[in-house]
């Protein structure tokens, strides 16, 4: 005879057992787990029960609830009746439950809670009674009637405060607590009219009409806005769903020896090993976070109430070391009794989760394999940039994309050459534009932060930032800048030059005036979990590195050589740019040599700086890559400008400005094809890194040249622009009498060049995937409009994450695959790396660990977070991951 298991759909916890344990937070939710663990170790919980998370999308897509979940549900609640002594809608007896919400990730604020529930018109009679204190038992009805009125019924909270707020002022009273009985009364009947006159229908007397309300407004609750939204930052699945929690009530609000608080088992903020929390007397736990009333610290409950305050102690050490995690617990105390209403995993800053992470390894409750796996990699970026003080009181302007992170604030400016001007006279400014271009280079290197209307993640404006560690905000929202009037607006709300605002390119926010900055600090525990995670990571950190500046950053971070470095970057500067354009303008090849011969010198010197800061790790140098126009002015005026310092007619110079322009540059004459059509540039560029190279070398430095040909469809372009390298390598030894070693490679982002790479690497000793152009071959966009619609295509499910913020792993990571399995196949040997942005992404990181790359490059502050997330990938090919989270 066979049988049949059947999975339950709710489980019971009580009298010092629960059906479930911590290990079941898909199916529990991570408060129900919670409640159950609890239970089971013998910590006081009150007796419930929960619905599982399975149950929340089946009645979204219906909105019924099955017979087979009502009878569970009818046989909980016998058992719920049992424990407690108590029946739902009793006279004399009354249970009385909360309804709560618990997903299996913690979403803190998020969704829905409904206490007090089966209080009616005759149930709160026998409260009264059974508590000896009618005006606890009013008002417990007066609470549970405002809240179920705004989240069952969707009627505004304002609706339900103003008319609280109105009797307390009428009767002289500043706390609910201290209304006269008889006005509870009288609010309770006033909520009830209102629900009422909103909903047409009464209110709920039926304790099994509540509590099947209550049910489905938590799981409605999974859809809201707010909830929705949290889960796309935050990365949470939406088809998780929610747990339901129905348990018994204990009450807070009982008097002056009971209350309800909030507690970490350390301090979320600094890490401290110290009780930490807050709580107040005589109240329920939605007013601790309401603020409606103060809370107090936690250390006041020792005053207060002594015997309570052990054993929440106690109960926070055992918990901690049960879970081997900080734990953050919420607790009510009803007439001196502690009982537990719920533990998880406690949030914390950066800061907070490096220094625990290292103290519980030297409190030997984890390992540091553990100590790696449970930090976020993204966490370290707090502590890498001063952050805005989230005690400040801010005046929200705009939300952008959170293109650079870190905050500053300063006064507006709205062109590079001012931005330039007062940065250098010492003044805090941030630079606003419509969007940036190379032109505005020396005015963003003086911001301390940029803000652009248009573009996206990779924009110009992005990638430049991040590289120089400057906030950034792209493509805010409702942003118009107007540069003739020297004003910006959102909405109406116009700033004008000079005025202050603060910009936060961590989370995209811009406000208005000056906030508080937190300024960042190295611990001695971060080096430590640095040096944890690079003990257990394979793949290799380097970063993207333009200047001296940048390449000695890098390194403080832990970079392991230059992934990118991009030539054209070193050109936006006075004499360079003016050599630069006179190079563009000239009319044959020897006017070309003649500009490249004062170009040389400026791209040797800082080849040389580049060379000596890596100290013998290898750097990996771009080729001139962008179209030849982004060189050149754009307006009548700067054209007159430049005409007068080339010794030409404006009217010819703007001939040959207008003649450049392209369609669409970003496919035009760049990369490769740049220098097939002018060899010279490559000779120039070739020759100036070999005697950099060579000028360290004689020096007894260490030099690890790699040279990079970029935008390569063809392993003909490869083939032409290689001789010319090479001839200009054997040249320069020939000339100094010494040789190197040196690699010569491709960057791959053109969709061909994947589908060709076992041509291309018949020729090319390296691949670099730059992920931002194979990006926008291969999906077609651009990534410095696609900010305008992408949003929505994310919004509405077309995509689940902004391919140039999270790698796209189905399309371009296929393409990707493909490259270094055809690659490899033709030459064993290829260096394999990435350079995009994805190379800082930490889950970019993983998919290039699993595909066996040698390294990853990112902007100079993504480097410790791109070691980190390295180690992870390390543990999860290892399968240590899941069990080194698994307090997480």
């Amino acid at each position: 005879m066979t049988s049949t298991y059947t999975q339950p759909l709710v489980y019971f916890y009580g009298q010092g057992r629960g059906d479930g344990s911590a290990a079941m937070k898909d199916i529990l939710g991570g408060k129900g787990a919670g409640l159950a663990e609890m239970t089971n170790l013998g910590i006081p919980v009150p007796p419930g029960f929960t619905i599982a998370t399975t149950l929340c999308l089946q009645y979204l897509e219906t909105h019924q609830f099955s017979p087979r979940l009502r009878s569970e549900v009818e046989r909980a609640l016998q058992r719920l009746e049992s424990a407690t002594g108590k029946t739902l809608g009793d006279a004399d007896h009354p249970l009385l439950v909360s309804v709560r919400s618990g997903a299996p990730v913690s979403m803190p604020g998020m969704m829905d809670t409904i206490l007090n529930l089966g209080l009616n018109d005759v149930t709160v009679e026998g409260l009264a009674k059974l508590s000896g204190n009618a005006g606890f038992a009013w008002d417990s009805y007066r609470r549970f009637v405002q809240m179920y009125g705004g989240v069952v019924f969707d009627i505004p909270k304002k609706e339900f405060e103003s008319r609280l707020h109105a009797h307390k002022v009428r009767t002289g009273v500043t706390r609910d607590i201290d209304l006269p009985l008889e006005t509870v009364q009288a609010i309770v009947r006033e909520f009830k009219a209102l629900v009422c006159e909103s909903t047409g229908k009464d209110f709920p007397e039926s304790p099994l009409d509540q509590l099947w309300g209550a049910v489905a407004a938590v799981f409605e609750s999974w859809n809201t806005p707010r909830a929705i939204d949290y889960r796309h930052m935050h990365d949470i699945p939406d088809t998780m769903g929610t747990a339901v929690n129905i348990v018994a009530m204990v009450f807070g609000n009982m008097g002056e020896d009971s209350g309800t608080g909030v507690a970490f088992t350390r301090d979320p903020s600094t890490g401290e090993r110290k009780l930490y929390g807050e709580f107040l007397l005589n109240a329920q736990g939605e007013d601790v976070v309401s603020g409606m009333r103060t809370p107090e610290p936690i250390e006041a409950l020792a005053q207060k109430l002594p015997a309570a305050y052990r054993e929440l102690e106690r109960t926070a050490r055992l918990l901690e070391r049960h879970f081997r995690d900080v734990q953050d617990m919420e607790f009510t105390i009803e007439r001196g009794h502690l009982y537990m209403l719920q533990t998880r995993r406690g949030q914390r800053s950066g800061h907070a989760a490096v220094r625990i992470a290292c103290e519980m390894v030297d409190e030997e409750q984890i390992s540091r394999e553990e100590a790696v796996a449970r930090i976020p990699p993204n966490d370290l970026d707090q502590l890498l940039h001063p952050m805005i003080d989230p005690n400040s009181k801010l005046d929200l302007l705009t939300t952008g994309l959170p293109a650079s992170p870190g905050a500053a604030c300063g006064t507006v400016v709205f062109d590079a050459d001012t931005a330039e001007r007062l940065g250098r006279s010492g003044q805090s400014v941030i630079l606003v534009r419509s969007e940036t271009s190379p032109e505005d280079f020396h005015g963003m290197v003086e911001a301390k932060a940029i803000l652009t209307g248009r573009g996206g993640m990779t924009s110009h404006a992005a990638v430049v930032a991040r590289g120089m560690g400057t906030p950034c905000v792209a493509s805010a929202q409702g942003l118009v800048v107007d540069e003739q009037a020297r004003t910006c607006s959102v909405n109406g709300r116009t700033i004008g030059e000079g005025e202050w605002i603060s910009v936060d390119g961590g989370s995209g926010k811009v406000y208005v005036g000056q906030a508080q900055l937190i300024e960042p600090e190295m611990s001695g525990d971060f080096q430590r979990l640095m040096e944890w995670a690079d003990g257990l990571r394979h793949i290799r950190v380097r970063v993207n590195a333009d200047t001296p500046a940048d390449a000695h950053r890098g390194r403080d971070f832990g970079a392991e050589g230059i992934g990118l470095c991009r030539t054209e970057h070193m050109f936006f500067e006075g004499d360079r740019l003016t050599a630069v354009r006179e190079m563009i303008v000239a009319s044959d090849a020897e006017g070309r040599k003649q500009a490249l011969r004062k170009i040389l010198p400026m791209q040797r010197a800082d080849f040389e700086a580049i060379f000596r800061a890596m100290e013998g790790y290898p750097v990996t140098i771009r080729l001139l890559d962008p179209p030849l126009h982004e060189f050149l002015p754009k307006d009548d005026e700067e054209i007159a400008g430049l005409a007068g310092q080339l010794g030409m007619q404006p009217d010819a110079l703007r001939q040959i400005v207008h003649g450049l322009r392209e369609e669409n540059p970003m496919l035009g004459l760049r990369g490769c094809r740049l220098g097939i059509l002018y060899p010279e540039i490559t000779a120039m560029q070739a020759r100036a890194v070999f005697e950099a190279a060579c000028a360290v070398a004689l020096r007894k430095g260490r030099v690890m040249p790699e040279i990079m040909i970029p935008l390569v469809a063809s392993v003909v372009e490869f083939r032409k622009q290689a001789l010319l390298v090479r001839q200009a390598a054997m040249d320069v030894f020939t000339e100094r009498q010494m040789s190197m070693p040196f690699l010569l490679g491709t960057m791959i982002e053109l969709p061909r060049a994947c589908l060709t790479a076992d041509e291309i690497a018949r020729e090319a000793q390296f691949f670099s995937f730059g992920t931002n152009d194979l990006t926008q071959t291969t999906w077609g966009l651009s990534r410095d409009d696609a900010g305008r619609f992408l949003p929505m295509y994310i919004d509405n499910h077309i995509v689940d994450d902004d391919p140039f913020q999270v790698l796209d792993e189905a399309g371009v990571g296929k393409l990707i695959q493909m490259a270094c399995e055809m690659g490899r196949k033709s030459r064993p040997d290829l260096k394999l790396g990435i350079c995009g942005e994805h190379g800082g992404e930490p889950r970019a990181i993983a998919f290039c660990d699993r595909l066996g790359m040698n390294y990853v490059s990112c902007s100079p502050f993504r480097v410790p977070i791109a070691r980190l997330a390295a180690a992870q990938a390390a543990l999860a090919e290892r399968g240590e991951v899941d069990r080194t989270r698994a307090t997480v």
